[in-house]
């Protein structure tokens, strides 16, 4: 062994060594909001995808819900008209937590399509609180 080497306090290869990523201004207020650091290494792009199919397959389960079963198949069985608003505003608030969850994901991977992912996702999350201002009203109206 070489002398050299036996003085070196340790040795790490060179492919494990993760380089902290260059982040826009953007990126890293997005970061602070999410409550991700900032610096933080990337996580796996296959996190993030997962994440967003769960999260489409959430807000799928709610229009289904909301659209199809309250307004169609509740009466025919006879549910009363505050249970449908109760499930819409629980569905709602799933499915806004799967949207900030999926955003996190992506944000965390460095995703290239992060930025579209969380339009959409603000959009969706505009259209669910309207929703529950609805939902709220019927049930207290």
């Amino acid at each position: 062994m070489s002398e050299q080497r036996r003085h070196c306090v340790a040795w790490v290869p060179v492919d494990t060594v993760t380089p902290v990523p260059v982040r826009s201004t953007a990126d890293r207020w997005a970061r602070r909001v999410l409550l991700l650091p900032e610096d933080g290494p990337k996580v796996s792009i296959m996190d993030a995808q997962n994440a967003f199919s769960t999260s489409i397959a959430i807000s799928a389960t709610r229009c289904l819900f909301t659209y199809i079963f309250v307004p169609f198949i509740a009466p025919l069985i006879g549910l009363h008209d505050a249970i449908g608003p109760a499930f819409g505003l629980a569905l709602g608030l799933i499915s806004m937590v799967a949207i900030v969850f999926a955003s996190r994901r992506f944000f965390a991977a460095d995703h290239k399509w992060r930025w579209y992912y969380v339009s959409l996702g603000a959009g969706v999350f505009v259209l669910l609180i309207w929703q529950a201002v609805v939902d709220l009203s019927d049930i207290f109206a």
